[in-house]
């Protein structure tokens, strides 16, 4: 028998410091089951708050000790009673549901969430693609794209706003990406942002009304809210849509989103999974994330930390000093 595996654990509600680098007893595989040497951790907005213990968004703040984390990619390296041998081995990513459990070096789950990784994904890019990607499926559902399209893209260099951008591109709308900071808004503009501009700029909207030269926006992609999204709505024109699916910026708990009659519509949770429709519509959402990525047309955006520095994570995630998806990596080295 070897050492008990590391994790990162949460004993009390509170700030990003009550996440600690433990040793734990390994998990064991249930019938059904694999357990999966975890070579990447998703690392989602939502971890933060249930990590403070605040009542909402759901899920409900889990019991305490638990190990964080709902995504998951690594190997396969133990079968429950009635899973396939052929299981054993297989690069996998998976989204663990309500279940927490992803913050460490091994990780259980259904074998029915397991997805085989394609050949050209790291880990770190399946974890992004079974998150954020399938979220990001999930709202271009209520989007169309033609040649007189432009998208407004807030939050641009984020995980979602990342992959709308591209998906966008690819589809021939003109697309404006709002960012802050001049680090971030280069990365808008490399990703193939038509207009990347700094939201933190209070000119900003002078300046993309400019480079349109008087075109209206005919959709704004919202997840951050507050002020930025009632800018970019003022953008839209006449039938123009303003799809809201978070306001990160207006506070995630504390705020509420901007929402304008017959213009804005909210697309997560239910709504989402009705559109996708199937027995499965998470699992639907999942495999054209996935298909995108590896078909090349999209890319996911990753900034990884080891696993032992969650807390580094959590803190850059919250003041909105990360780039693209958090992942944690349980076989990077913490910094000193």
């Amino acid at each position: 028998m070897g050492d008990p595996m590391h994790a990162i654990r949460l004993h009390t509600f509170g700030p990003a410091e009550n996440l600690t680098y433990e040793q734990v007893d390994d998990p064991a595989p249930g019938p059904g089951q694999v357990r999966i040497a975890v070579a990447a951790a998703g690392v989602h907005l939502l971890d933060t708050a249930l990590r403070a213990g605040v009542q909402g968004p759901a899920p409900q703040p889990p019991t305490l000790p638990t190990i964080p984390g709902r995504e998951v990619a690594g190997v396969v390296e133990s079968l429950g009673e009635g899973v396939a041998a052929l299981w054993r081995g297989k690069r996998v990513v998976a989204h663990l549901g309500f279940a927490p459990g992803g913050y460490a070096e091994l990780a259980v789950t259904d074998v029915d969430r397991v997805h085989e990784i394609p050949a050209n994904l790291d880990f770190a890019e399946a974890v992004a693609m079974i998150g954020t990607g399938r979220t990001t499926m999930g709202i271009l559902q209520f989007a169309e794209f033609g040649p007189d399209s432009v998208a407004v893209i807030p939050a641009a260099a984020g995980g979602i706003g990342t992959l709308l951008v591209q998906y966008a591109r690819n589809a021939g709308a003109v697309v404006i990406g709002l960012a802050g900071g001049p680090e971030k808004v280069a990365r808008v503009r490399e990703n193939g942002a038509d207009l990347a501009v700094d939201y933190k700029d209070p000119a900003w909207p002078e300046k993309v009304r400019a480079f349109l030269g008087g075109r209206p926006a005919t959709v704004v992609f919202d997840g951050v809210g507050g002020e930025v999204a009632r800018e970019s709505v003022a953008l839209l024109g006449p039938g123009g849509r303003h799809l809201v699916f978070g306001w990160s910026g207006a506070g995630l708990h504390d705020g509420e989103p901007y929402l304008v009659d017959g213009v804005s519509e909210q697309v997560l949770g239910a709504v989402m999974m009705q559109r996708a429709g199937g027995p499965n519509p998470v699992r639907t959402l999942e495999l054209r994330a996935l298909a995108e990525a590896a078909a090349g047309r999209l890319t996911p955006a990753v900034q990884r930390f080891p696993l032992a520095e969650a807390a580094a994570a959590h803190r850059a995630l919250e003041t909105r000093g990360t780039t693209g998806k958090v992942v944690l990596e349980p076989s990077a080295q913490a910094t000193a």
